[in-house]
């Protein structure tokens, strides 16, 4: 069954100023994300766990595929749609033997030649980026601006996502780039009223 890569949503506890991430999250499902990636990186195991089973019930309700972020062991233990990885996880290959052909993999990258490992070696879709500058991730590094995405996207034959720094202000450059989808944390988990801020994103995206 086709993903729906559009409005793909990451999750920051940190962006939410304390608020609940459950409630935060089905506000964003209710105002049209359509793609769930659990992100935890200062939590225990079994806290992610037990988080990613609650969560798995939360997006289940509303028909929407859950992705583990790095870990394969939790994205196994409660059977989740899929797992992303990044460039220091897991390898690739090995992450596509353990979770077998009906699960989606996604893979980060930041340029060309990243994006055609990827498609070779297992990735369901790729997280390109980051874009545009961005304050969501330590790590990101340089952006790798509208053109290099653009080039990733014609690339390859699988998915691509853009990640890092979209927002209202630079939806349109992004979706001219011919991607399947924007990944967005603090575009919508930042604002006063996540669902409003996922309609809003959700409409540009589609160009309503």
């Amino acid at each position: 069954m086709p993903v729906d890569y559009s409005v793909y949503l990451v999750t920051d506890r940190g962006i939410l100023g304390g608020r609940d991430l459950f409630k935060a999250v089905e506000h964003a499902l209710k105002g049209g994300a359509n793609l769930l990636q659990l992100r935890e990186k200062d939590i225990s195991s079994r806290d992610f766990y037990d988080l990613a089973v609650k969560m798995k019930d939360l997006t289940n309700s509303y028909g929407v595929p859950l992705v583990i972020n790095d870990r394969l062991d939790i994205a196994l233990a409660v059977d989740a749609a899929g797992l992303h990885i990044g460039q220091d996880d897991i390898p690739l290959r090995i992450a596509r033997e353990i979770m077998g052909p009906d699960k989606i993999i996604g893979y980060s990258v930041s340029n060309l030649e990243q994006a055609l490992f990827g498609e070779k070696n297992g990735a369901d879709y790729l997280g390109a980026g980051p874009v545009y500058a961005t304050g969501s991730k330590a790590d990101a590094g340089l952006p790798i601006g509208p053109g290099t995405l653009k080039t990733i996207k014609e690339s390859v034959s699988i998915p691509v996502v853009a990640i890092g720094g979209v927002g209202i202000t630079n939806i349109e450059e992004v979706r001219k780039t011919g991607v399947n989808g924007i990944s967005v944390i603090s575009a919508i988990l930042g604002n006063p009223d996540i669902e409003e801020a996922a309609k809003n994103i959700t409409g540009l995206w589609r160009g309503i």
